[in-house]
């Protein structure tokens, strides 16, 4: 995922996701919730997760995935269009689609990336 367009390609390739924005950037949805979105900072995006496994990505990913202060308190983290690890930067992306899904997009894509 080495732009923005790539990045919404996937996201909006998962069920029920569309075009949206959030906070007047471009953001892909599941219902009303923006699940990733162009954010603030340039070469990166934003992609919610879990305080839990932000905290790991941001110790084990750091080529991957970052934060600036604004970021901190909010669930969820910026990730690097030149992420060292693409495969992992889908699988949170994929993850935060399947947080935001309701139960029956849930039950037809499978268990949780």
């Amino acid at each position: 995922m080495r732009s923005w367009e790539e990045v919404e390609a996937f996201a909006v390739s998962l069920p029920g996701t569309y075009r949206g924005t959030s906070w007047r950037a471009a953001a892909v949805k599941i219902g009303t919730k923006a699940f990733v979105s162009t954010g603030n900072e340039a070469g990166s995006f934003h992609v919610r997760c879990p305080h839990e496994e932000k905290a790991v990505l941001l110790e084990t990913g750091p080529d991957s995935f970052w934060q600036t202060p604004h970021y901190a308190s909010w669930p969820g983290l910026l990730a690097r269009y030149d992420a060292a690890d693409p495969d992992r930067v889908r699988i949170v992306v994929a993850r935060a689609w399947w947080d935001a899904a309701p139960m029956r997009l849930r039950r037809s894509f499978g268990d949780r990336p």
